[in-house]
């Protein structure tokens, strides 16, 4: 027979409205071009203990194309070999980009509309300099906001 406990109910935090993006994303990216192989890819969320990776364009700019997920992976895998399919084939919808300034309740505005786990972070110049995902929203909004009777603490 399993236990369920009720938590108190948080009073101290306003659904995290004014936490930037920027305080609650990884920073920096890995990216892997379209005609990755997804065992490549595999291989290299493995290596950094990651849940996505961007892919980008083979050209020299490195446009943003997609996001491959661990999900993508598993899901790609029932179905055949991952040398024999690419990052590019994978990542069929296009990345979705918020800016760091932006809130983590934005963020999880669109991972909800989206029904997407990641986001990928860009700057001003559209240039890829983090990823958010939904543990990272959770994470933020589970942490109480201080107030100045509170803080230093």
């Amino acid at each position: 027979m399993s236990h369920v406990r009720s938590l108190p109910r948080r009073t101290d935090s306003p659904a995290s409205a004014g936490i930037a993006v920027s305080a609650a994303m990884h920073s920096g990216v890995l990216t892997c071009s379209r005609n990755a192989s997804l065992a490549d890819v595999a291989e290299l969320m493995a290596n950094h203990r990651v849940h996505c990776v961007v892919v980008t364009d083979d050209d020299e700019d490195a446009n943003l194309w997609g996001v491959v997920s661990d999900l993508d992976l598993v899901a790609a895998s029932s179905v055949r070999d991952l040398d024999e399919q690419t990052a590019g084939a994978t990542a069929v919808t296009a990345a979705l980009t918020i800016a760091p300034g932006e809130t983590v309740q934005r963020a999880a505005q669109l991972m909800t509309e989206h029904a997407t786990t990641h986001l990928v972070v860009v700057d001003h110049a559209r240039r890829p300099i983090g990823v958010i995902s939904t543990l990272d929203v959770a994470t933020a909004l589970g942490r109480p906001v201080s107030s100045p009777s509170t803080r230093g603490r």
